[in-house]
């Protein structure tokens, strides 16, 4: 908390200088304009070094819009729409050079038509930013999120990727005292680490799987380039040029939820955190969203599915009708492990591809289903309705 107190303490003070430095530019200005005259000039812009901090409501022309707001009744929603105070009477910290300097402008903009048409809100700046409190918490949600990203948490003890519930993530960070400090900060001293991720993960992750990422307009596109990254393949292995038609692009009306839009742009490419396996959380923590990390690669993406499989088939006796989605998204990462991991694994002889694949064939063999029934599988309807599972 005293780290915040003095990053805020440090954040006004600049602004502040800043503020009162582009009031010196802007009188400057004037001058090298021929505005002002240099005799008026030395009057009117003071040394750099020795003026104060301004506050907004502090600058000449809001003092003489503040004085006109209270004799005349003028109308302005300046000070409402920017935060600052109106300001009657010069500030007593402010020192009498100072103070002399700014008494002068305020007469200059009075009686000199030139400057008094400038020296308005219309053509000063706004200094218009989000509250710090704002910032604050932004700062601090990012900073908790990278944590979640530490590498460290999503591999296990052989560099296998490990998915996690977003309860099983809060209980392996509890230990830090760090993290449970910033969550604190975020959400109040009695904030439960398991809830205030659980919300901050939110906005911040994309379902594995297609079909619980992309409406039905999605789907069709998605298919669309499916077909172009087949014909690209095809056109790399054998050098012949392909007649490729380039796919459309998407729209924020394609994905389920606008997060996934936000995090995936018209081209679909991810920059999301995190990735979410729907459905796919285990019996001993089923409310808990089922998490990965986005940065595993095509080679952990596959394995992470395969341990998931097996988990919920060994240890939690999952039939197949709960496992497709699982495997249909073992079935949509392939094309691209055998693009980037095709070759050969000296350390057991074959490449990831070919293993992955022929663990996706196993298990498809075992419980008769066809890569069809897997492309065309569809999640069960949300607690709002929605599309039936099919296969």
């Amino acid at each position: 908390m005293e780290d915040l107190t003095a990053a805020r303490l440090e954040y006004d003070a600049i602004r502040g200088q800043m503020i009162a430095l582009q009031e010196e530019l802007d009188w400057d200005v004037y001058r090298r304009y021929g505005l002002i005259t240099a005799e008026e000039a030395a009057d009117l812009i003071a040394n750099p070094k020795t003026v104060p901090e301004l506050s907004l409501g502090e600058r000449a022309f809001e003092i003489v819009l503040a004085r006109r707001l209270q004799e005349e009744g003028l109308h302005t929603e300046w000070f409402n729409r920017f935060g600052g105070k109106q300001t009657i009477e010069m500030p007593t910290h402010w020192s009498a050079a100072y103070t002399a300097v700014v008494a002068r402008r305020i007469e200059i903009i009075e009686r000199n038509r030139n400057i008094g048409l400038i020296e308005r809100p219309e053509c000063k700046r706004r200094w218009q930013s989000e509250p710090w409190e704002d910032k604050e918490q932004a700062a601090l949600t990012i900073w908790l999120l990278d944590r979640c990203e530490e590498r460290s948490l999503w591999f296990n003890a052989d560099g296998e990727p490990v998915p996690m519930t977003v309860n099983r993530l809060a209980d392996r960070l509890r230990t830090d005292a760090d993290v449970v400090s910033v969550a604190r900060l975020l959400r109040g001293q009695d904030a439960d680490l398991g809830d205030v991720l659980k919300e901050v993960i939110a906005e911040e992750h994309v379902p594995f799987l297609a079909q619980y990422r992309y409406k039905p307009s999605g789907m069709d596109k998605r298919r669309q380039w499916e077909r172009t990254w087949d014909l690209q393949r095809e056109e790399d292995a054998t050098g012949r040029k392909l007649d490729i038609d380039v796919p459309p692009k998407y729209a924020g009306a394609d994905f389920q939820k606008q997060s996934y839009w936000r995090h995936r742009g018209k081209l679909d490419v991810p920059k999301e955190r995190f990735i979410s396996y729907p459905d796919a959380s285990p019996d001993s923590d089923p409310k808990s969203l089922l998490i990965g990390w986005a940065g595993w690669d095509h080679r952990e993406q596959p394995a992470a599915l395969i341990t998931l499989i097996q988990e919920r088939s060994d240890v939690d006796g999952w039939e197949t009708p709960k496992l497709m989605g699982l495997l249909a998204g073992l079935l949509e990462v392939m094309p691209w492990v055998r693009q980037w991991h095709g070759e050969v694994n000296p350390d057991f002889g074959m490449s990831y591809a070919d293993a992955y694949d022929g663990y996706l064939t196993a298990q498809r063999e075992s419980r008769s289903l066809t890569e069809d029934d897997l492309r065309n599988w569809t999640p069960a309807p949300s607690a709002r309705g929605g599309r039936k599972r099919k296969g």
